[in-house]
């Protein structure tokens, strides 16, 4: 009785953390991962670039003055586009289209060094190495620098390269991070409009593997507010995938109110995803993603014997299995020296 009038603090609904079933018993293989801005944002806070769209274009805009590579007009022009247009990334493409590419590498240099909280990072890591396939929105590679520095052998993808997105999408790269919108380094290739993938849309080969992870993982939505009404996640996945309504998607929020989640929830099931909030403040993001990788991870995966010795986990597991082996061994010839003592006498 009094349990149920007690306000629980918000260490305790961290403690007391429900997950949906039907999410924590998928094997991570079974899983694709799409990460957002908002993954990049709990991870290097310190570069405001990284938190929205919004704040990126502001980013470069500022670049762009500081280095004289945008005409001061253009950039009045931005400015109120930014604080009234709804469509931040036509606004983005728009911007790209104008801009100098030293603007993306002035915004994000030395990326590594302002890695402040990598404990999403590290979850989305523990997934990876257990089969969890990655896709992201993000231009950053935040996360592949973070696995280099744990050895891990990343590497960061972009549409253009036909041969190593079938690879990707036929789960032949373990640490694999397809960017479908390319990646700052390569600001020439960076694409925010359908039409400058033009050949890989037109590409049945490519679509069909794509859409075939739609049809066939389970897309696990983090850090993304937008990407449903991202114009080249919708024309590489929604467009042409019929019944998405019998699909089983999630996607992980912040419940900003009551109606607005509802809601939500309501709108995404009609794309086959379960909207599920990892709480009411940011702060709750990073331990609920901990939380979450971490019962995922608990699946004994059919493969686990394969599971990538460079972790301490898989040496682990491969020693174990040798010394069971070991032991059966002995045991077998134990028994046999038993029985032929006793065919002997």
């Amino acid at each position: 009785m009094d349990s149920v009038e007690k306000t629980p603090n918000r260490s305790e609904q961290k403690s007391s953390r429900k997950f949906l079933k039907s999410l924590i018993r998928k094997q991570p293989q079974e899983l694709l991962l799409v990460i957002g801005t908002g993954v990049s944002a709990a991870v290097a806070p310190g570069i405001p670039a990284l938190c929205s769209w919004r704040s990126c274009i502001e980013a470069v805009l500022e670049a762009a003055e500081q280095l004289e590579v945008l005409h001061p007009g253009d950039v009045a022009e931005f400015r109120t586009k930014v604080t009234k247009d709804r469509d931040l990334l036509v606004v983005a493409h728009d911007l790209i289209r104008k801009m100098s590419p030293d603007c993306l590498m002035e915004i994000f240099d030395n990326l590594e060094l302002h890695i402040q909280n990598p404990l999403v990072l590290q979850s989305i890591l523990s997934l990876m190495e257990r089969g969890t396939m990655v896709l992201t929105t993000n231009y950053d590679n935040l996360l592949e620098l973070f696995g280099q520095q744990q050895n891990k052998p990343m590497e960061s993808l972009d549409l253009k390269d036909k041969t190593k997105v079938l690879q990707w999408a036929r789960g032949h790269m373990r640490y694999g991070v397809l960017h479908i919108h390319g990646l700052y380094t390569d600001p020439c290739g960076l694409v925010l409009d359908p039409s400058g993938y033009k050949d890989v849309t037109q590409d049945a080969e490519v679509m069909e593997a794509l859409q075939n992870l739609y049809r066939t993982k389970s897309f696990l939505f983090v850090g993304c507010g937008e990407t449903l009404r991202d114009q080249i996640f919708q024309a590489l996945f929604l467009y042409s995938v019929p019944n998405k309504v019998d699909l089983e998607h999630y996607m992980v929020v912040l419940k900003e109110s009551e109606d607005h989640f509802f809601k939500q929830q309501a709108d995404m099931l009609l794309h086959g995803i379960k909207v599920v909030s990892y709480g009411d403040c940011f702060d709750d993001f990073p331990g609920y993603v901990q939380d979450l990788a971490t019962q995922i991870c608990k699946q004994r995966s059919p493969d686990a014997d394969q599971v990538d010795s460079t972790t301490l986990l898989g040496n682990a597991c491969q020693d174990c299995a040798k010394r069971k082996l070991e032991e059966n061994g002995i045991e077998v010839a134990k028994k046999l020296r038993q029985s032929e003592d006793a065919g002997g006498s």
